[in-house]
């Protein structure tokens, strides 16, 4: 099985997709996303991606109203796309997933937003999850 990073990435760039899909669109989707990869992924890897991106995916707004609520003078439609995406998954893994510790949810959507976000895009992910934290 891939590393849990390495997962929890793919699962990050299938739902920043779902921004520019319809939603009856998704499964085959995430279908043609897994059948592209440009690394071997065993089955097990895949389901994982698939599962987990589709549990998100039916959470949507419940996590962004989450989200909302913690995102103190921010307006869903006004947060960037990207950190969104991180933000819907690391919340999901915050109250979904108790085999995720949430400092470990928090740590890893910090450095996917270090990575796919705008400048300051890291800090900014950091403070809304902090609250779900307390």
């Amino acid at each position: 099985m891939m590393s849990r990073s390495r997962l929890r990435e793919q699962v990050f760039i299938l739902l920043y997709e779902s921004e520019f899909y319809d939603p009856a669109e998704m499964s085959e989707q995430i279908s043609l996303h897994l059948e592209g990869l440009d690394f071997e992924a065993d089955e097990e890897s895949l389901e994982f991606i698939r599962a987990r991106a589709e549990s998100v995916l039916e959470k949507c707004a419940e996590l962004d109203s989450m989200i909302g609520e913690n995102a103190t003078g921010w307006a869903i439609d006004r947060i960037g796309k990207v950190e969104l995406a991180i933000m819907r998954l690391a919340v999901f893994e915050m109250r979904f997933d108790e085999s995720i510790p949430t400092g470990v949810a928090i740590n890893e959507a910090v450095e996917l937003a270090k990575k796919y976000g705008q400048d300051g895009a890291g800090a900014f992910v950091n403070g809304v999850l902090a609250k779900f934290a307390d």
